[in-house]
């Protein structure tokens, strides 16, 4: 019997290994936290948070820290039985500095190659990723085979059916240059629904930086929902129906890292609870600032309430 989870995605995942001395370069920095890591994964970690049945589609390697990000993945209760591990690849992990409020300087190493990017068509299960109610998925799988295969095998499947997301999510030091992630991107975003990304994502899939330029050049594409984050001036969404600007909700920041990947699953919440597009932004956006305000990601995420609350504070100072 097929699984249907709520939230299906797929992509990378690691190890974060952050400082414990913000404001310290790693050479004079001494003692780190360990943290399930990766944008895809965290996003899944973050829906589970509120209630969401979630899972991964991903690889790690034969290792203790492949072990331990099964151990994470359960402890945050995301399912992990898609999350198998390649022998002869090692884990990644990913180095942070936190010179806050804007600079985190993000260190991966993946070498010789990310066991997340030996996702291959032929083990995918294409039934569960139909079934999805949403299904997640990143430009960095596009960046090598088997890994885009994979990732164009599972669009192809899922038809554009239910909530099909893709997060622009470019990363330049995966790809020799932007051009070349362009038209794989442009390929990708034909296959889905809703697209999400800041301004320099929307200009390597769509060549605008321009937040209204970009959200239009995105929905052409055939993309339902457009999401673009334009920094501390908020974010853009339009649906074909409305389009809405709303402000970020001011917070101290501690570390950037997890922000966006907080407000990625606030938007499988709320697409999933069917809410209104104004909502689902500040919904969204207040996640994001919530695990800004904190040193981890995915142990960062924030629960519903914690949200609410953020949200009632912000309203009230106004």
């Amino acid at each position: 019997m097929t699984a249907i989870f709520d939230v299906l995605t797929m992509g990378r995942i690691g190890v974060d290994v952050y400082p414990l001395q913000v404001g310290v370069s790693l050479r004079q920095v001494e003692s780190f936290g360990k943290y399930l890591g990766g944008s895809p994964t965290n996003v899944a970690v973050a829906a589970a948070r509120y209630g969401r049945r979630s899972a991964v589609i991903t690889r790690t390697g034969q290792d203790p820290f492949g072990e331990y990000l099964h151990d994470a993945l359960r402890g945050f209760g995301v399912d992990d039985r898609f999350v198998t591990a390649v022998p002869g690849l090692p884990t990644p992990v990913t180095f942070c500095e936190i010179f806050p409020p804007d600079n985190f300087p993000l260190y991966f190493y993946r070498y010789p190659k990310a066991p997340d990017l030996e996702i291959r068509p032929e083990e995918l299960d294409l039934d569960a990723i139909r079934a999805a109610r949403v299904f997640w998925v990143t430009v960095t799988g596009l960046s090598q085979e088997p890994s885009r295969g994979a990732t164009f095998a599972a669009l192809e499947a899922r038809a554009k059916s239910g909530v099909t997301i893709l997060d622009l999510d470019y990363r330049p030091q995966f790809w020799s240059s932007r051009e070349e992630a362009r038209p794989l991107v442009q390929r990708a975003l034909e296959q889905v629904t809703v697209a999400v990304g800041n301004l320099d994502e929307c200009d390597t899939a769509v060549g605008e930086r321009e937040p209204r330029a970009a959200a239009q050049a995105l929905a052409d594409r055939g993309v339902e929902v457009v999401v673009v984050k334009q920094g501390p001036k908020g974010v853009l969404a339009r649906d074909g129906q409305t389009e809405v600007e709303v402000p970020p909700v001011p917070v101290e920041v501690v570390n950037g890292l997890g922000a966006g990947d907080a407000f990625g699953g606030a938007l499988c919440h709320g697409l999933l609870a069917g809410w209104e597009l104004e909502r689902l932004m500040r919904f969204a956006n207040a996640a994001g600032a919530l695990v800004a305000s904190r040193l981890a990601c995915a142990d960062a995420m924030p629960e519903a309430g914690e949200v609410e609350a953020l949200l009632e504070e912000a309203v009230n100072a106004g």
